[in-house]
C-alpha cells in the first residue's frame, strides 16, 4: 500500500515539477563599464517598421528598456510615463528604446493605443534579451525580466537598473541623467578676423564739397 501511494505521488508530482521549472536559466545581467553588446533588428515607430541597429547611435547616451508584456498594467504604466516625459530625453539627445517579446501585431496595438513616440523593438528570437540577461524574467511565461540598461556614447553601460518601479521610473531615469534640467545653450565665442584697412579714393577722385547739392 506503502509503495502503491509512493508511486501515484511520483507520478503526479513529476509532470507538475516538469511543468514550473524554468525554461532556461536566466542569464546573468551586465554591469557598468560592460560594453552593450550590439544588435540589429526591427523596430515599430509609430505604424512603420523600421531597421535599428545599436551602432548607429554610438556618439549619444541610449535608454533600453525591457518589459514582460505589451498592454498589462504595469507595462503599461511605464510606457506611458516614459512617453509623458519622452521630449525631455528628445531634448538632451537621448535616444529610448523599449523591448519585450511580443511580436509586429502587438507593438503596433500597444503604440497606436498610448501614443507611444518612441521604437519598440522587435526581439522574437530572443537574441537582444538574452544578450542583456533580461531573458525569461519571468519562468513559467517565458517573458522579459523589467530592467533598464542607460548605454553612454562610447558604447559602455553607464547604469543599470535591476529593480524597477514601472510607476516612477521614468522620472527616476529623467531625473539621473539630468534631462529635467533645460539644455544649455552654446554660445559661439566671437572670432576676431583682422580688418584690413580700407583705401579711401584717389586724390583726382576724391568728392568736392562745393559740388554738394
Amino acid at each position: 500500500m506503502r509503495l502503491l501511494l509512493t508511486i501515484i505521488i511520483v507520478l503526479i508530482a513529476l509532470p507538475l515539477a516538469i511543468f514550473l521549472r524554468p525554461r532556461t536559466v536566466r542569464a546573468e545581467m551586465l554591469k557598468v563599464g560592460d560594453m552593450a553588446p550590439g544588435f540589429s533588428t526591427n523596430a515599430i515607430i509609430g505604424d512603420q517598421v523600421t531597421p535599428v541597429r545599436l551602432i548607429d547611435y554610438r556618439g549619444r547616451r541610449v535608454v533600453l528598456y525591457f518589459y514582460p508584456k505589451d498592454g498589462t498594467p504595469g507595462c503599461t504604466k511605464e510606457a506611458c510615463a516614459f512617453r509623458d516625459g519622452y521630449a525631455k530625453l528628445q531634448r538632451w539627445g537621448i535616444t529610448l528604446f523599449g523591448c519585450s517579446v511580443d511580436g509586429t501585431d502587438a507593438h503596433r496595438a500597444f503604440v497606436k493605443r498610448y501614443g507611444l513616440p518612441f521604437p519598440l523593438l522587435l526581439d522574437p528570437d530572443k537574441k537582444i534579451a538574452r544578450a542583456y540577461g533580461a531573458e525569461n524574467g519571468i519562468p513559467i511565461l517565458g517573458l522579459d525580466r523589467r530592467i533598464t540598461y542607460v548605454i553612454g556614447e562610447d558604447g559602455r553601460i553607464l547604469a543599470v537598473y535591476p529593480k524597477v518601479d514601472p510607476g516612477i521610473h521614468a522620472r527616476q531615469i529623467i531625473s539621473d541623467l539630468g534631462a529635467d534640467k533645460p539644455r544649455p545653450v552654446v554660445v559661439a565665442s566671437p572670432v576676431n578676423v583682422p580688418v584690413a584697412a580700407t583705401p579711401g579714393p584717389p586724390e583726382s577722385q576724391a568728392p568736392d564739397d562745393q559740388n554738394v547739392e
